[in-house]
Order: structure tokens, then C-alpha cells, then sequence
């Protein structure tokens, strides 16, 4: 089982696995840690691995969640995927790190998903 502390971040998270998993993507792990830091998602894509990072948020008052991922952060991501990449046999070469935007509304319902692909170029 996974965990997050936040329940708002849980909640994202849980949608964002739900709307991958009808895009067509097989998820693999869900909040893997490593020293450099932890990964929402990893989840394969046609002959693609995918490592997602969620951003949930109830307004966009302070920024979009996109705008929440930090070059710092972003660094972590790519160097926790580099170490899973390397301790996880048998996965496809080809890979990617996404972002998914999660919007809920004042009864925590989903508001809006925004998905992009690619977001470090990595």
C-alpha cells in the first residue's frame, strides 16, 4: 500500500491514476522513494516508461499546479527515475517524465486533469 500524508495530494493522485489508466497506461508503482526523493507514479506507455509527478490543488490562487513544480523539484524526479531505472529490470528504454494537474473543487471533486508529456526533456 502507498501513502501520502496529505489527503488532498491523495485524492489527486488517486485521479490521476484513474485517468491514466483509461489513456491506456499500466501502472506500476505508485509513490516509490528513494534517497533523492519520491515519484507519484511510474506506470508504462505503449513501449514507453513513464514517470508521473501530481500536482493537486483546490484553487490556482498561488499558481497552477504546474507552476508548483519547481526546477528542484523536477531535478529530484529525474535523478529518483534515473535510480529506478537503474534497480528495475526488464523495462522499456524508451522514457519520459510527465506531469499531471489535478483541479478539485470546494467538495473535492475533480474539476479539471490536465496531462503533459515530456516535461524534462529527459
Amino acid at each position: 500500500m502507498f501513502h501520502v500524508a496529505n489527503p488532498i495530494a491523495r485524492l489527486g493522485e488517486n485521479q490521476a491514476t484513474l485517468y491514466l489508466q483509461k489513456k491506456g497506461y499500466k501502472i506500476l508503482e505508485r509513490n516509490f522513494k528513494a534517497r533523492y526523493g519520491e515519484i507519484d507514479i511510474i506506470a508504462t506507455h505503449k513501449d514507453t516508461l513513464v514517470f508521473v509527478e501530481v500536482k493537486t490543488r483546490t484553487s490556482n490562487e498561488f499558481g497552477t499546479p504546474f507552476e508548483a513544480i519547481t526546477p528542484w523539484k523536477l531535478k529530484a524526479v529525474v535523478r529518483t527515475a534515473q535510480f529506478y531505472e537503474l534497480t528495475h529490470k526488464k523495462l522499456p528504454e524508451a522514457l519520459r517524465i510527465d506531469a499531471v494537474a489535478v483541479l478539485l473543487n470546494s467538495d473535492g471533486k475533480v474539476d479539471s486533469i490536465e496531462h503533459m508529456e515530456n516535461i524534462s526533456g529527459f
